[in-house]
């Protein structure tokens, strides 16, 4: 069952309730029966058990990504310029 936080407009009580999903969304506060507000947060996703990491569906003795390509050869520098380029 989720669980939703609430504020209170008027006298700044925060909260939080388990509810249904069909369940109606709270209307007033229980301290002082002025308007709520729900709040929202931001959600981050957690993913619990097996199967969701690279390395879940590995086997023990290595690993089975390549190593790529190796690295380039350096470039040969560019040939010095000339007196008469120059002028």
């Amino acid at each position: 069952m989720p669980t939703y936080a609430y504020a209170c407009k008027d006298c700044g009580h925060a909260f939080d309730v388990f509810q249904s999903f069909t369940d109606s969304t709270l209307t007033s506060c229980p301290e002082c029966q002025g308007a709520l507000r729900k709040k929202f947060n931001s959600v981050g996703v957690v993913f619990k058990g097996s199967g969701f990491y690279r390395t879940d569906s590995r086997d023990a003795k290595g690993s089975t990504v390549s190593a790529g390509p190796s690295a380039p050869a350096a470039a040969p520098a560019p040939a010095p310029a000339t007196a008469a380029a120059a002028s």
